[in-house]
């Protein structure tokens, strides 16, 4: 149970973000990504208590933190770029799919019954919904464009990064400090190399340093943490909650009340992490 609301921890702040990146909107995103992964670096000091021995990890691990943290940021903002929005997000939204159903490819010993693969499928489903307001002309349609393709790439990265962790040596939590450190570097060297320079104002810091110490901060430890102690299946079918409380948060930033599209996403992804969950093996 306690790796479960670890889990929760980093889904609720995860939930956050799109409410809290609606007031950053008018900086690039790798900028705001590269600011925000190193504020949520700092967080790995008092965690290893000031021991920088905590922040080493052999290369290969910090090449795998690197590989998700920042691998998935840049594939989803360049699907964001070659994509319609909505349905670039809901591609990237097959992650907690991926982590169910890619488990037993990425983890020895590890099994995969019908109840967990339908249980992932109906939180998909509420996730969609939550995604698309319920309305089928939310998907702008098109065919097949490059940037489904990246999108799809950034859900996998993130699927494949949080399961290969449990692959690789044992290592603190305080490392995610390092794969956010050089993950932060990096997308600020994308922000130079594709993105326009802008100034940054006093509200702008403020609230980049809330979002560094929340969803891309704090939440990467407490993945980590849940997932070091936790059913990775069961701990993807819960991160179906991340869009549904994601949508309920911007309406209520925004003053707007939840549709009947809303009710029916809770009650499809909660039956589902639920039913998942409890289930056996």
């Amino acid at each position: 149970m306690h790796a479960y609301l670890l889990a929760l921890g980093a889904i609720v702040l995860w939930g956050t973000l799109a409410a809290l990146g609606a007031s950053l909107t008018h900086l690039p995103p790798f900028l705001l990504t590269g600011l925000a992964l190193l504020v949520g670096s700092v967080i790995a000091l008092p965690l290893s208590r000031f021991d920088w021995r905590q922040w080493r990890v052999p290369l290969p691990t910090l090449a795998l933190g690197v590989y998700g943290l920042f691998g998935f940021h840049f594939l989803l903002f360049l699907a964001l770029r070659h994509a319609p929005p909505v349905e670039a997000n809901l591609v990237n939204y097959l992650w907690p799919l991926g982590m169910v159903v890619l488990a037993p490819v990425f983890l020895p010993g590890v099994g995969l019954r019908v109840v967990h693969v339908v249980a992932a499928l109906v939180g998909f489903a509420g996730a969609a919904l939550a995604i698309v307001g319920g309305k089928v002309d939310a998907l702008q349609g098109g065919g097949l464009q490059w940037g489904y393709v990246l999108a799809l790439g950034s859900a996998f990265i993130w699927a494949s990064y949080s399961l290969l962790t449990q692959r690789v040596a044992a290592f603190p939590t305080a490392a995610i400090g390092s794969f956010a450190l050089v993950s932060g570097l990096l997308s600020l060297a994308c922000h130079v190399w594709l993105e326009p320079s802008v100034t940054l104002t006093g509200g702008d810091l403020a609230r980049l340093v809330v979002l560094g110490l929340g969803p891309l901060g704090a939440a990467f430890f407490l993945w980590d943490a849940a997932l070091k102690r936790g059913d990775a299946r069961k701990i993807g079918l819960l991160s179906f909650i991340t869009p549904l409380l994601s949508t309920l948060l911007l309406l209520a930033a925004r003053g707007e009340t939840p549709g009947l599209h809303v009710l029916a996403a809770a009650v499809l992804i909660v039956g589902a992490a639920i039913v998942g969950t409890r289930a056996k093996g």
